[in-house]
């Protein structure tokens, strides 16, 4: 019998995120107000009812929504299909998805996040790009894997496909975000790419496994890449686009928005041209560009030659080259695993710079990842 892909507590937040008209909003709002998830389900109708927004057919739903075989299918379905679903209160789900105003409460994955993936830009555009969106979408995309970073994106024709072929060329992680269930891939002609994202980085969805491509989960798609990382890249959108959305809610969500201008004559370079003229996003044409404007975690993960790699024989000693906030993370690492939140809460760094600098003494080889958010130093061979 293959093994479980959801914790039972999964399967308590997977049967509010399943009921009938209880979208991610709603559904904070109800574990706010009792709590936890299992004062949700338990509540009465009456006591559901009275909760803001939910009245009392969303209430039947709800109550209904405790013994419903759907979720139970689900799961058995994931299973079938090498899924996993982790949930809020889960150690892999991400933690900037966290502090959003409307995260979903399942992410559904096929692949793997890791702690690093919080060092991330989103790469968007158009799905009818012109031939130099295609080109700078892999450009950039090859640039940021290289630097450390994972690059985000909805798998979609256009921009998007364009940016995760170059962050899967270049070696790097990549996060796919689908607008449908992980059971197909959309569009089907990207099924090999979204094996390869699969096998680096993960391919990600908060929709029921069987969902179809409708145009009304695009949106709701669109606020888990804003909300994924550290910033979105828009390249190539026209003025009403799902790119110029997702820009819109990683500004929302404190998010940086770059651009990458286009062809004054195309028209699905006008948004994004329009963008940029009004402030709404940086104008970059190169990857320090990004760098240069994200501060601290930009300066970490920027090629350095002090930054040389760290031989197996002294990676226990203090690699050269380290800066000041380095250093600290450096010093709170011992001999045993420590997790993310940990290191955070003892460097009082932010937990993006920690999740920064890790990565760049990851890349230098200095220190090993390990499962549920674990780093130590590497040690000897």
């Amino acid at each position: 019998m293959p093994e479980s892909p959801a914790s039972d507590q999964v399967r308590r937040y997977l049967r509010l995120q399943m009921a009938d008209g209880i979208g991610p909003i709603l559904a904070r709002r109800l574990i706010d107000h009792f709590e936890t998830i299992d004062a949700v389900l338990s509540a009465s109708p009456g006591d559901l009812a009275g909760v803001e927004g939910i009245g009392r057919e969303r209430a039947r739903s709800l109550a209904n929504a405790r013994d419903d075989p759907a979720v139970d299918r689900e799961i058995e379905l994931a299973a079938k299909l090498g899924i996993r679903i982790v949930c809020l209160d889960e150690a892999e789900y991400p933690h900037p998805l966290r502090h959003i105003n409307d995260p979903p409460l399942c992410l559904y994955i096929r692949g793997r996040l890791e702690p690093e993936d919080a060092i991330a830009i989103a790469v968007v555009g158009s799905r009818k790009c012109t031939r130099y969106g295609a080109e700078q979408a892999e450009r950039f995309g090859a640039a940021l894997a290289s630097a450390g970073f994972t690059v985000i994106s909805g798998l979609a024709r256009g921009v998007d496909g364009a940016a995760q072929r170059g962050a899967v060329a270049a070696g790097g992680r990549s996060i796919a975000v689908l607008g449908n269930g992980l059971a197909t891939v959309y569009p089907p002609e990207h099924g090999e790419l979204a094996m390869q994202v699969a096998a680096r980085g993960a391919v990600i969805s908060e929709l029921p496994l069987e969902t179809p491509p409708e145009a009304s989960n695009f949106p709701h798609r669109n606020r888990i890449i804003a909300g994924l990382g550290l910033g979105v890249l828009v390249i190539e959108a026209a003025h009403r686009s799902g790119a110029r959305i997702t820009a819109r809610l990683a500004s929302e969500y404190n998010r940086e928005v770059f651009a990458v201008p286009g062809r004054v004559d195309t028209p699905t370079a006008h948004g994004v041209n329009a963008m940029i003229r009004d402030g709404q996003a940086k104008l970059v044409i190169c990857l320090q560009d990004i760098l240069d404007d994200l501060g601290d975690v930009g300066r970490m993960m920027a090629p350095a030659d002090a930054n040389s790699p760290v031989s197996a024989d002294t990676a226990s000693l203090d690699p050269p080259g380290l800066t000041p906030d380095e250093s600290t993370v450096w010093g709170a690492l011992g001999e045993e695993a420590v997790e993310l939140d940990e290191l955070a809460r003892a460097t009082k760094l932010r937990i993006e710079t920690v999740a920064a600098i890790l990565t760049r003494l990851q890349l230098r080889g200095a220190v090993t990842a390990l499962p549920g958010q674990r780093f130590e130093r590497r040690k000897r061979d």
